[in-house]
């Protein structure tokens, strides 16, 4: 098999379209290459959708925390302390257990599948983190900003819309640039999840564990799967960088640049 071949027999594999047996045996790189990359389509499917989801979540999650009022405040501190304080690991592990429960129960039966239940518990997760840093950001706008807001007569949602979050999302966007690169990082765990990968459609450390097994050497497929995540890695700073700028537009000769910090302990 050419690398051609290999490429369109292979390269959408992961969403179920093109061949659908796995190579056995004279596994080429191309082959390797072209199969892992197929199933980066689910981690980014897992990322952006966690991360779009999760990045309104947060908002709220971050407002409920910054309330006086303890009916909001408290819920949203214990959430944010649940998932910011267990494994994501044990997270999937024990959502995967709770959801084939309810299914057993005629419950929400679709939940099992990789594509929602772990979709769920990413959404939570990065909901909890990114609630924080934003909850953070919300806590130290400068008060000369608010007070500016109130001599121009801005009060409740106007302020907010106008003043309070644009300036939250400013201070709290390096951080959140962070967060993100991680949430696509952590898709990874989801093939070590108990969520099944239906039919063969795996994501990247599907393929990668095929390829290390059969052939005995993870030292091809493993390094193409990081090179895969480096690109990804390179796309987010590009993309986040972007909105940076934008966010930070009305400061000349202030935009910072954004530096990718890994967040080498969590």
């Amino acid at each position: 098999m050419t690398c051609v071949e290999a490429i369109q027999a292979y390269a959408l594999r992961s969403i179920g379209i093109g061949e659908r047996v796995l190579p056995r045996d004279d596994f080429t790189l191309c082959q390797q290459f072209t199969l892992i990359g197929s199933g980066v389509i689910w981690n980014i499917y897992f990322g952006i959708l966690a991360l779009i989801i999760g990045f309104f979540v947060a908002n709220a999650v971050a407002v409920a925390k910054a309330s006086s009022n303890p009916w909001l405040k408290k819920p949203a501190e214990w959430f944010i302390f649940i998932f910011r304080g267990s494994p994501l690991f044990i997270q999937f592990f024990l959502a995967y257990f709770t959801f084939l429960a309810m299914k057993q129960a005629g419950i929400l039966p679709w939940l099992t599948a990789a594509q929602a239940g772990a979709l769920f518990v990413l959404i939570l997760n990065t909901s909890a983190y990114s609630g924080e840093i934003f909850y953070g950001a919300l806590r130290t706008i400068p008060r000369g900003d608010l007070e500016a807001a109130d001599a121009y007569g801005m009060s409740g949602w106007s302020r907010f819309r106008r003043i309070t979050w644009p300036t939250t999302m400013r201070l709290a966007w390096p951080a959140y640039t962070n967060e993100a690169i991680f949430l696509f990082q952590a898709t990874t765990l989801v093939f070590f999840s108990g969520f099944p990968a239906v039919r063969q459609k795996g994501d990247v450390l599907y393929y990668a564990n095929y390829f290390a097994d059969k052939t005995f050497n993870p030292f091809v497929p493993y390094p193409i799967a990081a090179f895969y995540f480096v690109l990804l890695t390179l796309v987010i700073i590009g993309v986040f960088g972007k909105v940076n700028r934008h966010l930070n537009r009305h400061l000349p000769g202030q935009t910072k640049r954004l530096r990718y910090r890994p967040q080498l302990i969590r």
